[in-house]
């Protein structure tokens, strides 16, 4: 039976330590907490694609009795630059060869460089996929702003510190966690997933 339990189809510590932030009401664990890690191949068309390839791989991957007492949620995330024509998009994650977070920061700044431009409006999109007994189901959230060519901050990961936020002078990396997450695109995402999650949980 679901007893607000949570897996995440993630291994990422950084999305970790921000979704038990926001999903106070629920007992959180990494996918590798529960059963042994696995790689999971991306291979969607879209960001709401790729998230339901993570929660229902490891949803399957669960015993009968786990699938009864968890629900899986995955995340799939990623900033697209007007100026790049939508780009990384979905391969925001794996936009450099090395796919570090800094070397793909690096790699958005060299491109824009290439075209002339220092500073560009783009948005960051979060897909929530979410996988139960019930069935797969999602949720999405966005947030505006624009990148510019100068790393600013030390918090946050991804691209934190090239994002400053409709309404904001500060990039994501220099603001206060609380500050980001009334905000941020996976906020909005979780928030309209915890509706779906309380309507499953009245289900199991």
């Amino acid at each position: 039976m679901f007893k607000n339990k949570i897996i995440l189809a993630t291994n990422n510590a950084h999305k970790v330590y921000e979704c038990k932030n926001i999903l106070t009401n629920y007992e959180v664990y990494a996918f590798s907490d529960i059963i042994q890690a696995f790689d999971i191949e991306e291979n969607g068309a879209s960001f709401k694609e790729n998230a339901l390839i993570k929660s229902r791989a490891v949803f399957n991957a669960l015993d009968k009795d786990k699938q009864n007492d968890f629900i899986v949620l995955s995340d799939d995330s990623g900033i697209c630059v007007e100026a790049l024509d939508g780009k990384p998009g979905i391969y925001s994650a794996r936009f450099s060869k090395s796919q570090t977070d800094k070397d793909n920061r690096k790699k958005l700044i060299d491109e824009l460089q290439k075209k002339g431009i220092f500073e560009s409006k783009a948005f960051y999109t979060a897909a929530i996929g979410i996988s139960s007994k019930f069935g797969d189901f999602s949720s999405h959230g966005w947030m505006h702003g624009k990148v510019i060519c100068e790393e600013r901050g030390e918090n946050g990961f991804g691209y934190d510190s090239l994002f400053i936020p409709d309404g904001f002078t500060k990039t994501l990396a220099q603001l206060e966690d609380h500050d980001k997450n009334l905000i941020s695109h996976r906020f909005k995402a979780l928030n309209l997933a915890q509706i779906l999650i309380k309507v499953l949980s009245k289900a199991y």
